[in-house]
């Protein structure tokens, strides 16, 4: 009897006008080649944060999959982060 765990990413979803990119894993327990379970986590990644001058700081994608980077790469440009920067001055002085 071999019990194996994987974990793989088996969804990447671009949402919304702010372009932010959600990840969903997949732990998989398998017993001799038939799975057992699978259970999912899901994260969402945005294309920066405000610093205490209210510059935009990129998201450190580094420990992501060259996949997700390639995403992330592709939609996150110039026009969605200056988007993305205007949102959040906004919400963050409540207008």
């Amino acid at each position: 009897m071999a019990l194996t765990k994987t974990i793989e990413e088996d969804k990447i979803e671009v949402v919304g006008q702010h372009k932010a990119v959600q990840v969903r894993t997949a732990t998989v327990i398998k017993e001799d080649g038939v799975e057992l379970n699978r259970s999912f986590h899901r994260k969402v990644l945005h294309p920066g944060r405000l610093d205490d001058s209210n510059n935009l700081v990129d998201t450190d994608i580094s420990g992501e999959s060259a996949e997700v980077q390639g995403i992330c790469n592709a939609v996150w440009t110039s026009t969605v982060k200056d988007a993305w920067k205007d949102k959040l001055i906004a919400d963050k002085s409540g207008g």
